[in-house]
């Protein structure tokens, strides 16, 4: 056995041959998430591109048709009693004429619903509802609701010495509000239904002969959607 161990050249021995090590093999740990951050990407990419089409579909319909706000006036107005009696009893006799401008060339209005409510000192005295219309391409209509009765009014000092002031001088603040349910057609297209309110701020003289009282001024209101 000796005679076969392994000499060099010189005649010197080193012992059997060591073998090679043994190949490690490797290999790719996917990261963790990789899916993950892929769909939220492709999710913000996808708001993205629905933002940006919503805001063009907007600004293309605007640059066509042009929008404008609808516009209320209270033209005409006759008072002709307004009494707060001992018992806390409001009568009153109250006539508006409601100017309604739509000033769309391409844009007709539907009301379904129109509400109208007097307010004075923030408590409702007396609502109608009127008939429902279609408005069509700058058009104007005109609303006329009447408030005729009584109500019980509960009036703090602070306002009770308010009316009595405006008993004195003649005018009487009184609000109107307008609540709406209109939807707008758009050539042969119809939006879904909106519902505005409209706030009238009024300054009402006391009418004696049952006319539009003297001195009243044509009140713009303010529309909120």
């Amino acid at each position: 056995m000796a005679e076969k161990q392994a000499h060099d050249l010189n005649g010197a021995y080193y012992g059997p041959s060591v073998p090679p090590p043994p190949v490690r093999q490797s290999y790719h740990r996917p990261g963790r998430g990789t899916g993950c951050g892929c769909f939220f990407r492709f999710l913000l990419s996808f708001v993205i591109s629905v933002v940006v089409t919503l805001g063009l579909a907007i600004l293309i319909f605007w640059l066509i048709f042009r929008p404008n706000n609808i516009k209320f006036h209270v033209t005409d107005a006759s008072l002709t009693q307004f009494n707060f009696t001992a018992d806390n009893t409001l009568k009153y006799n109250l006539a508006l004429n409601i100017s309604v401008r739509n000033p769309n060339k391409k844009i007709g209005v539907y009301y379904e619903l129109i509400l109208v409510r007097a307010h004075y000192e923030d408590q409702r005295f007396d609502s109608v509802n009127l008939t429902p219309f279609y408005q069509g391409h700058k058009n104007t209509s005109v609303l006329s609701p009447v408030f005729v009765g009584q109500q019980l009014v509960l009036l703090g000092a602070d306002e009770l010495s308010k009316f009595n002031a405006e008993k004195n001088a003649g005018v009487y603040s009184i609000d109107v509000k307008l609540y709406l349910r209109i939807k707008f057609k758009v050539g042969k297209i119809k939006t879904w239904w909106f519902k505005p309110k409209v706030k009238c701020d009024l300054k009402v003289p006391l009418s004696s002969n049952g006319t539009s009282a003297s001195g009243f001024e044509t009140t713009k209101c303010d529309i909120d959607f």
